[in-house]
């Protein structure tokens, strides 16, 4: 007898046909722009903008070897987003910028290296997640965003809370991933509006987890980003999501119906793309990430930019890894 539902769905997940995969049959560029469009529909998008981006500066302050500014914007109406941008103490000249994302961690604090809940040092400290402190130090800007359902926007001082937003979100024919999507986005016009010292050509993402789950999406559909390094998020829908149990932000209805993983980056083509991963994530498993990044290598291929999308595979597990994934996003870069 066949009782259990997800007997059913593994079946269709293994056999999800990939709808709008590149196959040819129109230039690359026209296939990008359809799928982007059909992408951007599952997700959500777009949503309503508002009348007026709201940008606020909370304080301007310098620390010891970096300056951070707090503001927040509006995202859509009755939506704001609080945001950190740090810059070098001592810079010429037009910034790079590097927008940072964290997963489910208990906020963007963690991006900043501050420890403000109990087990934060653990997540900065064993997970090199002081991604905004990283970047900065590297002499490029950082902004570090807070993402709906975390921290200051709907977290607690348990974590990240996703599950009611991301089910609400469904009822409206939203997604939540859609919907930090678009903060990226709108977090890109309020940062070229208002800071004359950001360089708009070098505005890259990068994220882990959650984070990095962001970052493909907003990779493969917001052209003004420049590069994407997602951590700890890439691989194929079925054996990361589909059978083991994640936050429900993860999920996009109908979405495997079209694309795996190794289709986003194929919107993300040519622009540099660095995929990182651990031999021990159980989360996103190695084997599956592997072969959607071999999806990903043909896309690029295809865009005629084969070098410009790089696997950093470090021994470990659902992290990120400082030491061996800025080096490669330096060399497909060449911002430094």
């Amino acid at each position: 007898m066949h009782y259990d539902p997800m007997e059913k769905h593994l079946e269709l997940m293994r056999h999800a046909p990939r709808a709008m995969k590149y196959d040819g049959s129109m230039p690359f560029g026209e296939w990008q722009e359809a799928a982007r469009q059909k992408l951007a529909e599952l997700l959500g998008l777009p949503l309503e903008m508002p009348e007026s981006d709201g940008f606020r500066i909370e304080y301007d302050e310098m620390r010891e070897d970096f300056r951070e500014i707090r503001f927040t914007f509006a995202s859509e109406p009755l939506v704001d987003v609080c945001c950190y941008l740090l810059l070098p103490k001592d810079y010429e000249g037009r910034l790079p910028m590097v927008i940072c994302l964290q997963g489910h961690t208990k906020g963007c604090h963690i991006s900043l290296g501050r420890v403000k809940y109990e087990g934060d040092e653990l997540k900065i400290g064993d997970g090199d997640r002081d991604f905004g402190i990283q970047v900065v130090r590297r002499g490029q800007a950082a902004l570090v965003m807070e993402q709906r359902a975390f921290g200051e926007r709907g977290g607690t001082a348990a974590g990240s809370q996703c599950g009611l937003p991301a089910m609400s979100a469904l009822l409206l024919g939203r997604t939540l991933a859609g919907e930090r999507v678009w903060d990226v986005m709108r977090g890109i016009d309020c940062v070229t509006a208002h800071f004359d010292m950001i360089d708009a050509g070098k505005i890259a993402l990068m994220g882990q987890s959650g984070g990095g789950t962001a970052a493909c999406y907003a990779g493969a559909l917001e052209t003004r980003l420049a590069a994407v390094m997602p951590a700890s998020s890439f691989c194929g829908y079925m054996e990361s999501i589909g059978v083991r149990q994640h936050c429900a932000c993860n999920y996009v209805p109908g979405i495997m119906k079209y694309f795996d993983m190794g289709d986003l980056a194929g919107m993300t083509a040519p622009r540099p793309m660095v995929v990182v991963g651990g031999t021990e994530d159980h989360l996103f498993p190695l084997e599956s990430a592997s072969r959607e990044f071999a999806v990903a290598q043909e896309y690029y291929r295809i865009a005629g930019a084969p070098e410009n999308v790089r696997h950093v595979i470090c021994e470990g597990g659902h992290r990120f890894y400082a030491d061996a994934s800025w080096p490669v996003f330096d060399e497909v870069t060449g911002w430094r």
